[in-house]
């Protein structure tokens, strides 16, 4: 055989057991970019974009952890939800939650766990130091204050009560504690339009069917609208 044409289909055979290797690696490397996005996917809720309740619990204690009492637990609930589904409709009602998923992370940032614990409550874990935390908290409430519009030109009036907690006011880095006490501030102040920072008291409210009760002493509190 001519020695160009034996050289050529040398080259031809390389190339064919190339090609056929690469297939099965193709494969899998397309089956593992889409297990990854799935993944990811699952830990994320798919209307606001946020984390779901593991995920977040994962990020907000890692963020416990690296930043101690410099962190503030901010528990959000959207105030007359129910309204804006029974007004306006259920897609409506949609789009408001994604405007507050929105809204929370731009004021939380990149490196704070956001997340939807179901329904219209949300809860934000950030680093933020005490010096700031009454202007900050000032802020998400404007924030989420302003009105929602629709692509349908419509716009919403909407409004939610907010609650903090730090370690520094109640006396606890555990996120569970923090949580409660951050959901008994914002009970507290609801529909106050301004947000309430937790004292060690509410970190002693109990907590019925993972929901809040009053302070000490006080009638169980039932979730509000």
């Amino acid at each position: 055989m001519d020695p160009v044409l034996r050289l050529q289909a040398r080259i031809g055979q390389r190339t064919l057991l190339l090609t056929t290797a690469a297939v099965p690696l193709t494969g899998w490397t397309v089956h593992a970019v889409t297990l990854h996005r799935r993944l990811a996917a699952s830990r994320r809720d798919p209307l606001t974009g946020l984390l779901r309740r593991d995920a977040y619990t994962a990020r907000a204690r890692q963020i416990l952890r690296r930043h101690g009492d410099s962190t503030a637990v901010v528990m959000v609930d959207a105030d007359h939800f129910k309204a804006v589904n029974d007004t306006f409709g259920h897609a409506a009602g949609d789009a408001v939650l994604a405007v507050f998923g929105a809204r929370l992370t731009a004021w939380a940032g990149p490196r704070a766990a956001v997340g939807r614990l179901g329904g219209d409550e949300f809860a934000v874990v950030v680093h933020l130091p005490a010096a700031s935390l009454e202007q900050r908290l000032a802020q998400l409430v404007r924030m989420l204050h302003t009105p929602v519009a629709l692509d349908d030109g419509r716009t919403v009036e909407v409004a939610a009560s907010v609650g903090a907690a730090t370690p520094h006011t109640v006396g606890s880095r555990d996120l569970a504690v923090l949580q409660r006490a951050a959901d008994a501030a914002l009970y507290d102040g609801k529909h106050s339009g301004r947000a309430t920072v937790a004292d060690d008291a509410h970190a002693a409210v109990p907590s019925v069917n993972g929901r809040r009760a009053g302070r000490p002493g006080t009638a169980l509190w039932g979730r509000a609208a």
